[in-house]
């Protein structure tokens, strides 16, 4: 009993292994566990007397004593109201047909590999620009460091083992960490439900020995908060560097590409070949607009030819040349290669990463496609026409070992420049798109986790969500990357920049793959520290190197990672100030009861959504617009817009209810929960419609447990008897709800007519029948109600609540929260731009918080 105990709570926290809804499943029984009515307050639960009065939402949610029991199918409280259990999340590229699958393929070409597909153009190039060459070992043993950079670092690692870290088919920085978050409660922001866990995205495991070392890990994560303040901070590290990464991947593809031009042609010095690359630089991320989709299926069979090319020009040079550097395979290579180089071979580190610098935008771009399509892809295809690539241009060198600056262009036959050249070009183009849309995806998960400012987002694809583009960010890194393009005209300084940011981005997801590997996978301790042991070790040597060359210009890419970095801090630590002090400053619910069901004013007909960010109890913002309106509408929902960790929420179970005061004061709370994958597109009328069809549901849900509980026996109340309610379909199936009925809930309300001013002829259709129960005639009467303040209109109600920090602050404080946070609030997108509200829905008022 003792271990079973110890294996109660967190197992909702550490699972992985996804269950189907039609299978029994294990799931976590609270004594109270109502996720859609919880009408506690502080008091005792039990305390009938505390319930007849007023019915409140719980504040102590959290410390509800749980257990774990086996149920029947999981089905979400939406679906027990249309007694219908629909099927498991399927994944949005199940059931291609052939064509399909091949055109994403050949996206996935165009999207995901330009970045890596293109690095033979610079790889050497860099390499020998660092150490000279002195012999053919020195070639040999660059080419052997090359091919095992390539099986270890883009194979084994990302290919074999980061890519299964996906979240639900999403990849990322934020990905991982959302993972994360949602198997431990390590998230900085105070907002966080039970309920969340029981959306349908979660999955959840049985409970077994083998999850010790997972919930001690959990366990400490949860209890420390400088492990999570470290835990973002790297996180926010890792975003930064793939912003960066954004900003110098068409740097160097472009100039690399263009690079060219100075073999073809004699009279292109190096200023008329980085004025070429600013244009071509322009041109690329004009096209962004158009999205993935049109990009990937355009540039998709031109990067096919290029990868082609690339296998073509190494098999040529192979067969010309010398076919002895198949022996590169053989890793002793490497080996000699340091033996003969020692500190120069140190240094050219960095440059033999550039032919691993796509990896991360593989597993960035991952919300694209599919993991599968990418490992076979990467597999048989890509891999092989690098090595061929590499292969061919160490052959060439043996032969021509004074043609190492732009060895790729000097190994193509003299008769096929010009095509050769014109590939190379759009492929470089086409991985440049590879990082800028990581980024694209990266931002979009770290805003809706709260870490970045709000943006506007593009959704470019009606197929595929996760298709996106951020106009803002978009000319940002087009600024950003021409910058550096004029400011380090040389290929070799911005290769250095290049490494630097990769490295930065591998190191923080190798740090949590390792935390995945430990909470959510539980695989073998040594399984795991090797993987860190071996990843984590080697990019510290390659970033040892990298950082050497800092000072030739690269440090603008360190500086420009700083300063996202900082951004991401400030915006993250100024909305959890907000929040906190949001839930300080909420209203009392004996105000409430002061107030009494008018509130003090007049309730014109009509219903309010007031917008705010608490997930409990009233926003002190509802006491200004009681305090500065002259009247309030008959029915208030508080809205509040969540974005959970979990990619995608079902449409069912979108929205959660529950009631904030009795029946008499209808206000009600409005949970919209959103995966951070999720797009909204609805409009204010799709969403209003949505959303009262919802809060219907409730309605006659809780009106349907009423009468269960009515007919129930008398020991109802029993804890045992209440977790095993059935509903029966009229299909004949047995449904369990899954939550506990409303065996304590004797709520006498005054009739709605008493309370607020209804006109008469609403008051004779609600006037009562002796023949219906008075169960039915109250569930029609608020029914009626919420129609007819429909009719008459939906306002918006929007609460602008900035944060000022208090004068006896310290300065810092006062400078990021009323400058830099300020700043960053003044000039992010509105929560509310992603409904289009028209101007006449909208009522604004203004709200100032000390903190």
């Amino acid at each position: 009993m003792a271990d079973a105990a110890e294996f109660e709570r967190p197992d909702l926290s550490c699972g992985l292994a996804s269950m189907d809804s039609s299978e029994s499943r294990w799931v976590f029984q609270d004594d109270d566990q109502s996720e859609i009515d919880d009408y506690d307050d502080d008091d005792d639960p039990h305390d009938n007397a505390a319930r007849h009065s007023m019915d409140l939402e719980s504040e102590d949610e959290d410390n509800v004593e749980q257990k774990l029991i086996r149920t029947g199918p999981r089905i979400d409280s939406f679906d027990v109201e249309a007694l219908d259990v629909p099927g498991a999340h399927r994944n949005e590229y199940e059931d291609f047909s052939v064509g399909k699958k091949i055109a994403l393929a050949f996206q996935t070409l165009g999207v995901v590999f330009g970045d890596v597909g293109t690095s033979p153009l610079y790889t050497f190039s860099v390499m020998f620009n660092k150490v000279p060459i002195n012999g053919d070992e020195d070639i040999i043993g660059a080419l052997s460091l090359v091919i095992y950079t390539l099986i270890l670092i883009s194979l084994v690692k990302y290919v074999l083992v980061v890519l299964l870290a996906n979240d639900d088919g999403e990849g990322g920085t934020f990905a991982l960490y959302s993972l994360i978050c949602r198997h431990a409660k390590v998230s900085l922001l105070p907002n966080q439900l039970p309920s969340d866990t029981r959306i349908s995205s979660f999955r959840l495991k049985v409970p077994s020995a083998e999850l010790e070392r997972s919930l001690k890990i959990k366990e400490k994560l949860e209890a420390s908060l400088t492990l999570k303040k470290l835990l973002l901070m790297l996180v926010l590290a890792g975003t930064a560097m793939v912003i960066a990464d954004g900003v110098v991947t068409p740097a160097m593809s472009v100039m690399s590409a263009v690079g060219g031009l100075k073999i073809g042609v004699d009279a292109i010095n190096q200023d008329e070949a980085v004025m070429i690359s600013v244009a071509c630089l322009i041109v690329l991320f004009s096209v962004q607009k158009y999205g993935t989709s049109k990009v990937g299926l355009a540039v998709g069979p031109a990067l096919f030819i290029w990868f082609c090319t690339l296998a073509g020009i190494g098999i040529y040079n192979l067969v010309v040349y010398d076919s002895s550097v198949l022996k590169a395979f053989n890793p002793v290579h490497i080996y000699y290669f340091f033996k003969r180089n020692s500190t120069n071979a140190w240094y050219c580190l960095g440059g033999c990463l550039l032919c691993a610098t796509g990896s991360e935008a593989m597993f960035a771009d991952l919300c694209y496609f599919s993991v599968r399509s990418i490992q076979l892809t990467f597999v048989f295809l890509v891999l092989p026409c690098l090595f061929l690539g590499y292969l061919g241009q160490a052959a060439y060198l043996i032969s021509n070992q004074n043609g190492a600056e732009h060895v790729f262009f000097n190994s193509v036959p003299k008769s096929a420049f010009w095509p050769v050249f014109f590939i190379a070009n759009v492929a470089a183009l086409i991985a440049s798109r590879a990082m800028t849309t990581a980024t694209f995806s990266c931002i979009k998960q770290s805003t809706a986790l709260g870490c970045f400012p709000r943006l506007k987002i593009i959704h470019t694809s009606r197929k595929f969500m996760g298709q996106i583009y951020i106009p803002v960010l978009n000319w940002f890194l087009l600024a950003v990357c021409l910058v550096v393009v004029c400011s380090i005209s040389s290929m070799y300084e911005i290769g250095n920049a290049y490494g630097i940011a990769e490295l930065g981005v591998m190191m923080m997801t190798t740090v949590l793959v390792t935390i995945v590997m430990l909470l959510i996978w539980q695989i073998n301790i040594i399984i795991v520290m090797g993987f860190a042991m071996i990843f984590l070790g080697i990019e510290l040597i390659f970033f040892s190197s990298v950082l050497w060359g800092v000072g030739d210009g690269s440090w603008i890419i360190l500086v420009f990672a700083v300063i996202m970095f900082f951004i991401m801090s400030i915006w993250n630590y100024g909305s959890k100030l907000k929040y906190e002090t949001e839930v300080k400053q909420k209203l009392s619910m004996d105000l409430m009861r002061e107030l009494g069901c008018n509130l003090g004013t007049i309730r014109a007909p009509g219903i309010g959504l007031l917008y705010n960010e608490l997930v409990k109890g009233i926003p002190a913002i509802f006491g200004h617009f009681l305090t500065t309106l002259p009247a309030v509408h008959s029915m208030i929902i508080f809205v509040c817009i969540k974005y959970v960790p979990v990619p995608v929420v079902p449409q069912s179970e979108r929205f959660l209810f529950r009631r904030v005061c009795p029946k008499s004061y209808h206000i009600f709370r409005c949970i919209a929960r959103y995966g951070y994958k999720d797009v909204r597109k609805e409009n204010h009328q799709t969403f209003e419609q949505l959303l009262i069809e919802s809060l219907e549901k409730f309605i006659r849900r809780e009106a349907q447990e009423r009468s269960l509980e009515s007919d129930g026996d008398d020991d109802t109340d029993t804890d045992e008897t209440r977790c095993s309610r059935l509903l029966v379909g009229p299909n004949g199936s047995v449904y369990s709800l899954g939550i506990p009925l409303l065996a304590e809930f004797n709520e006498i309300t005054r009739p709605i007519t008493e309370v607020l001013n209804v006109p008469e002829e609403v008051q004779a259709l609600e006037s009562p029948d002796p023949s219906i129960p008075d169960a039915e005639q109250s569930l029609e009467r608020e029914l009626s109600f919420i129609r007819k303040a429909k009719e008459s209109g939906v306002v918006y109600l929007l609460g602008h609540g900035d944060i000022r920090a208090r004068k006896d602050s310290w300065f810092i404080k006062k400078l990021i929260i009323n400058y830099f946070y300020a700043f960053l609030r003044k000039n992010s997108r509105r929560g509310i731009a992603n409904l289009s509200v028209p101007h006449t829905h909208l009522m604004q008022v203004g709200m100032t918080y000390m903190v």
